[in-house]
C-alpha cells in the first residue's frame, strides 16, 4: 500500500547525506536536524536520526522510528520525536519512548511539530520549557546529563511503558505509515 505523505521527491539527510523521500514531514525533520547542528553545537555523530525502537504490548510487536537521538560521552541523553499537528497530545508517548529506548531514564523528551516544541524532563515528565529554540545546546545537555545518575527502569515499569507507547504510535496509525513496521 502506498503511502499518504506527498512525495515532493528526493532530498539528501542533513545528518546521514544519504538520500531519503522529500515529504512536508521530512522538511521539519531537517530543519530540527539543521537547528541542533547549527544553533545548538551538537556534531552530526552525535545524532542518530530515524533510531527504531521496538515497542510491545503483549504479543503485538511493532517498530517506530524515534527522529533524533542524541548520544554525549556513550549515553543517550536526549531523543526528539516529531509528529504533525497537537504537541500536547503527544507528551505521553516520547515519556514512554525515554523509559524504553535504552536501559535507563534518558534525561531529556522533545516532542515537536516542527514549529513549537516542548522539552520535558524524563524521569518527571515536567515540561521545562516551550518553543524550538529552548531545545537544550550541546553545553546545555552536557550540564544535564552530569547531574543524571542514568538510573535503570525496571523490567516491569519498561513493559508498561512499552505498552503506553505501542498504543499511542501503533493503535490506530494509518495502515499506510511507513515509519511503522507491525511485526
Amino acid at each position: 500500500m502506498a503511502g499518504h505523505h506527498l512525495i515532493l521527491g528526493e532530498r539528501d539527510d542533513f545528518i546521514t547525506g544519504e538520500t531519503i523521500k522529500d515529504t512536508y514531514d521530512e522538511r521539519y525533520r531537517q530543519k530540527i536536524a539543521r537547528l541542533l547542528v547549527n544553533r545548538k553545537g551538537y556534531l552530526k555523530n552525535e545524532i542518530e536520526p530515524r533510531r527504531k525502537l521496538v515497542a510491545k504490548a503483549g504479543d503485538c510487536k511493532a517498530i517506530v522510528k524515534i527522529d533524533f537521538v542524541i548520544q554525549l560521552s556513550g549515553k543517550v541523553c536526549m531523543l526528539i520525536k516529531f509528529g504533525p499537528g497537537s504537541i500536547v497530545t503527544r507528551r505521553r508517548s516520547v515519556l514512554a519512548a525515554s523509559r524504553i529506548l535504552t536501559s535507563y531514564q534518558i534525561p531529556i523528551a522533545v516532542v515537536t511539530n516542527g514549529e513549537d516544541a516542548e522539552i520535558l524532563e524524563g524521569a518527571s515528565g515536567n515540561v521545562l520549557s516551550q518553543g524550538l529554540l529552548t531545545i537544550p545546546s550541546r553545553a546545555d545537555l552536557q550540564r544535564i546529563a552530569g547531574k543524571h545518575h542514568f538510573e535503570s527502569i525496571a523490567k516491569n515499569r519498561a513493559e508498561i511503558e512499552s505498552r503506553i507507547f505501542y498504543c499511542f504510535e501503533v493503535d490506530g496509525s494509518c495502515p499506510c505509515d511507513e515509519d511503522i513496521c507491525k511485526l
